[in-house]
């Protein structure tokens, strides 16, 4: 038997459990993969506090990315094979030793590239990806600001931007976060618990503000995130650290100055197979070309994932983070 963690009633993170699972063999169109690596991220809390429902309902195993090995195949699968190395973001469950996902979601990992880079990086690293790449397409032109700078899928918006020569603006929580941040591609990171983030936005745009604004915190920067935006400008609000938005009134764009505004998520924009292997491929070319290093900060056993959200929840954590089985 194999082992997962579980989540039978939605709370915090001591509602989890390292129980042991039944796997069984892939159906159709299935791989099983052992996993060497896990990912964790803020969306993990979501689903565990039930903030965002579980698809499938109760019990939950909770994570949304991992790298492994496969182990085998069900039938009709013929570009995966037994010893195979690949990742994943997306399908819930990646909290557990072995799973069965669905074939076309798994993208076989490049040389070049180890398994623990690979976990922490797949939902994270795709993320910054369609933010910068297609949500809104940042150039050397584009001036933006980035809530959270010092997080996974900020350090890694961060060394993109610079890559595109863009103007990256981000906000963080401690010196040593504003110093994590600004080597890792920011030209500006503003400490939000000393400043105020739109009044420095202001100063260092010399009043023109910014094209884009990506928030994944939701309530603590919210209304502030709008006003560092120019007219015609764009609010990506993909995430909600510090709490939901309960009070959002499509007439404040308006008064803002008609503003655009989206909430995105990562499923979506990797739903097509042909779009999910254009944006791992993306990835996977700016690491191993070197302009993106992926920064695995702290690593738990599996089994002490109430220890790794506690400390994630608790902003204990910088860059990314994996559970090893």
């Amino acid at each position: 038997m194999v082992h997962a963690i579980k989540v039978h009633e939605t709370g915090g993170p001591e509602v989890m459990r390292w129980e042991e699972v039944e796997v069984g063999d892939p159906g159709a169109g299935e791989a099983r993969i052992r996993h060497t690596a896990i990912g964790l991220n803020y969306i993990d809390v979501y689903f565990r506090s039930g903030l965002y429902p579980a698809p499938n309902g109760l019990p939950l195993v909770p994570g949304s990315e991992g790298a492994g090995v496969v182990v085998s195949v069900g039938e009709g699968v013929d570009s995966l094979k037994p010893g195979d190395r690949v990742a994943y973001a997306g399908p819930l469950g990646s909290y557990a030793e072995e799973r069965i996902v669905a074939a076309d979601r798994l993208v076989k990992i490049p040389d070049g590239v180890d398994d623990k880079t690979a976990a922490a990086m797949m939902l994270k690293g795709m993320t910054a990806r369609y933010l910068l790449r297609r949500t809104y397409k940042v150039t050397a032109e584009t001036t933006f600001l980035f809530h959270a700078a010092a997080g996974g899928v900020g350090l890694i918006a961060g060394q993109w931007a610079r890559k595109l020569g863009a103007t990256a603006i981000g906000t963080a929580g401690s010196p040593e976060k504003v110093k994590l941040a600004l080597e890792n591609g920011y030209s500006h990171v503003i400490n939000y618990r000393k400043e105020n983030f739109v009044e420095r936005v202001r100063e260092i745009t010399n009043g023109k503000l910014c094209d884009v604004v990506y928030d994944s915190v939701g309530k603590d920067t919210y209304p502030g995130s709008l006003d560092c935006i120019k007219p015609l400008g764009l609010w990506v609000s993909f995430g909600q650290s510090s709490g939901p938005i309960t009070d959002f009134n499509m007439a404040i764009l308006s008064q803002k100055g008609s503003l655009f505004a989206t909430r995105p998520t990562i499923s979506t924009y990797i739903a097509a197979r042909a779009d999910l292997e254009e944006t791992a491929n993306d990835l996977f070319d700016v690491v191993r070309s070197g302009d993106v290093k992926i920064r695995i900060n702290q690593e738990y056993a599996l089994k002490d994932a109430v220890r790794a959200h506690q400390d994630l929840q608790g902003r204990k954590t910088t860059g990314a983070t994996v559970l090893i089985p």
